[in-house]
């Protein structure tokens, strides 16, 4: 069969060293284009970009699918379009390029979780499991009928930067299972339930201040959820302090959100040696990184900066 890919970031790279692998011909690879990124501002090939040059693949990077580029999809004439973490919407006119369709690789459980950022909203709501979804597409936001699921439990101390990996791996093996069964006619796609539907959004930078206001619980699902992205910080003598990895303390402490506070013994031996009051409970810091430095442990930064320990730290601006 003949394969478009479709994908950017390093979630879509298992799922595309599967297709080369397999008796597939990949015939075509789109990505989105490249980003200014480090210090320097230089422009940077996407990872699937990256390795479809590896595989000596043909890259397009159209910022569009305008009609230049939907005429030259269809006079590589695939059977069937494969989409993970694109970065784009297909029309419908794309979609029915390929006999087989357009299959969407989309790591949650649909129709729960739809749009760009279903690992991080799942982990914000505090989901226990999630999963990988391969979807017939259509021409909606993760609205197509599911062809196949497969489940993963979200570990206590998942970020979403390591539940992102081990979806990808999973996203791989998945569609080894579907694409063939799919190519048979053998899977009967499964409408969405509509009634079940939640929608994601892209997040901000600002987003990643921590509102001490907030209970310690939704704090700690916060830090994980953007972990690597945005990354949670708060404000202290002037600069930022990112908070990396932290864990809720239930017991609450009588003072102001926000109040930098000792913690005893059984909450220093999982890591934590300061906490932070909150709403509801403490939520004590195991990982931090002041501004412009290296990561390190609470305990190493407090013993630098004795200072913190009853400050009051701000809450988000509103």
């Amino acid at each position: 069969m003949r394969i478009i890919f479709m994908g950017t970031p390093e979630f879509a790279v298992p799922t595309l060293e599967w297709l080369v692998s397999s008796e597939h011909q990949v015939v075509g690879v789109y990505t989105q284009p490249d980003r200014p990124a480090g210090r320097g501002r230089g422009l940077s090939a996407s990872p699937v970009k990256v390795v479809a040059e590896r595989h000596h693949l043909e890259v397009r990077q159209p910022l569009k699918m305008g009609p230049a580029e939907v005429e030259h999809l269809a006079n590589l004439k695939p059977d069937v379009i494969v989409l993970a973490a694109f970065g784009q919407l297909l029309r419908q006119e794309v979609l029915d390029i390929p006999c087989y369709g357009g299959l969407n690789v989309h790591p949650s459980l649909l129709p729960r979780h739809r749009g760009p950022s279903p690992v991080a909203r799942a982990i914000l709501a505090g989901d226990s499991e999630t999963g990988v979804t391969i979807m017939l597409m259509d021409a909606g936001m993760d609205t197509g009928p599911i062809l196949s699921q497969a489940r993963v439990a979200i570990e206590p101390q998942a970020t979403t930067g390591t539940l992102t990996a081990c979806l990808a791996q999973v996203s791989a093996e998945l569609l080894a299972q579907t694409l063939p069964q799919w190519l048979k006619g053998e899977i009967k796609p499964q409408p969405q339930d509509e009634r079940q539907a939640t929608y994601t959004q892209r997040f901000s930078k600002e987003d990643g201040e921590l509102d001490w206001r907030l209970p310690a619980e939704e704090l700690w699902r916060r830090v994980r959820a953007f972990q690597p992205w945005p990354g949670c910080y708060t404000r202290w003598q002037g600069g930022l302090l990112k908070i990396l990895e932290a864990i809720p303390i239930a017991a609450a402490k009588g003072d102001v959100p926000g109040k930098v506070i000792a913690l005893d013994a059984p909450h220093l031996q999982e890591g934590a040696a300061l906490g932070v009051v909150t709403g509801n409970g403490v939520l004590g810091i195991c990982r931090l990184q002041p501004e412009g430095k290296r990561a390190m442990s609470a305990a190493e930064f407090l013993r630098g900066h004795r200072g913190l320990l009853d400050s009051v730290l701000p809450t988000a601006l509103c």
